[in-house]
């Protein structure tokens, strides 16, 4: 799909990929429609995009009946970028309903409830694209992440099927599939390091493979250096070596410093 000129949905534009996000997109002559929580902070982004027609709606995914709402106020889309996301690190026994809820809502349902409310319009208009940000952590499990796993692995999983729906239909959906990313995200955000030997990514990478995804209708983009690709791969097929490598003592350690970074009410 081209981008020059196309209204493209992205959320969680404020964080450090979303804004690399907003920024390819608008590199590219996209209008970009951008949302997250704080309106300064989209407005001023708004301010710093290349080109023109952006414009900010300011929404809290977490809140129940805000997906449908934020599409609804989105008006017609071309594209939509669904980037928002909850780390929804820690042990199962540590989050409360509520906090349970808010991470099921951002990271999978509101996803799907956009994309549900957006694509009928989509055909319509004979073409769009629907991408979903999801992580490696939708292709590998790891310790402390049981919430954060069955988000992305749920909504990897409803990507794969919604495309086999809308592919025939003439509607691309692609799913990015970031690995450790520097600069953004929960290391970013916690201070922790990733495990010993895991080479990371920027969020220019994966903003790029973002673009490249929705021109190239690219059913997933696994963004990622060549050693962690092949590492997930690995896991996809032998998930019982991979659960051995992820309970050993470096997993634990990486994934209580991520979780202790991330107090409580953050989750």
């Amino acid at each position: 799909m081209e981008l020059s000129g196309r209204t493209t949905l992205l959320t969680g534009a404020t964080g450090g990929l979303g804004r690399a996000i907003a920024a390819a997109l608008a590199a590219k002559g996209a209008k970009v429609i951008l949302s997250g929580r704080r309106a300064e902070a989209l407005e001023a982004l708004a301010a710093e995009l290349q080109g023109d027609g952006h414009r900010v709606l300011p929404a809290d995914l977490a809140e129940l009946g805000a997906a449908e709402q934020l599409a609804a106020d989105a008006g017609e889309v071309d594209i939509l970028v669904a980037n928002a996301g909850l780390p929804g690190m820690g042990l199962l026994a540590d989050f409360s309903p509520e906090q349970m809820t808010r991470a099921l809502r951002v990271n999978l349902e509101a996803p799907m409830l956009m994309a549900g409310a957006l694509y009928p319009g989509m055909i319509e208009r004979g073409s769009g694209h629907l991408v979903f940000v999801s992580s490696l952590s939708g292709k590998v499990a790891s310790p402390r992440s049981s919430i954060y796993n069955a988000t992305k692995f749920g909504l990897r999983g409803f990507a794969f099927g919604l495309r086999t729906d809308l592919g025939p239909q003439g509607i691309g959906v692609s799913v990015v599939s970031p690995g450790f990313v520097r600069e953004a995200g929960m290391f970013a955000e916690t201070g922790a390091k990733p495990p010993p030997g895991m080479a990371t990514t920027t969020p220019d990478t994966a903003a790029a493979a973002t673009v490249k995804a929705i021109e190239r209708n690219k059913l997933e983009a696994v963004v990622a250096p060549l050693q962690l690709r092949a590492m997930s791969h690995f896991a996809l097929a032998t998930p019982s070596i991979s659960d051995r490598a992820q309970s050993g003592s470096a997993g634990q350690k990486a994934a209580k410093a991520v979780d202790d970074g991330h107090p409580p009410g953050k989750r």
